[in-house]
This record gives structure tokens, sequence and C-alpha cells, in this order.
């Protein structure tokens, strides 16, 4: 799944809060979700892995992705 970090570099998968600090804000990151594990590809190659909190669903596979602007007039 997808989420794009917010200002301070954070993103929400399942319930649960995940920093990544600001180096990686407004960025979108790709997450893999296991049962007991979130393995989070960074822009720059890496990958964080974190322990799973909580045991909620995903529920939104392109949580936050970037709006464009079809037209102003």
């Amino acid at each position: 799944m997808q989420r794009r970090a917010s200002n301070s570099g954070t993103i929400m998968v399942t319930g649960q809060k995940v920093a990544l600090g600001r180096l990686h804000r407004h960025q979108t990151v790709t997450v893999t979700v296991s049962d007991t594990t979130l393995a989070i590809e960074l822009t720059d190659g890496d990958t964080k892995v974190i322990r799973r909190t909580t045991t909620q669903p995903v529920r939104s596979i392109k949580g936050q992705r970037p709006r464009i602007a079809t037209s102003f007039s």
C-alpha cells in the first residue's frame, strides 16, 4: 500500500502512527503489511521495519495520495 507522509514526516497505517522524520515529509512511501510487522520502503532506497501494534485490517490502499486539480477557470 502507499502512504504520503505528513508535514511532520508521519504516516498512519492500520490505525498505527509511524514517525519517519521530517526528512521524508510530503513523500509517498510504500508499506508492506504482514501479521506482525510493517516494512516501509523509503524513497532513498532504505527499508524500515517496525513491529505492528494493532490488529486492524488495511482499509485504504492509496491513502492520502496527491490530488491534482484538473483545471481552473
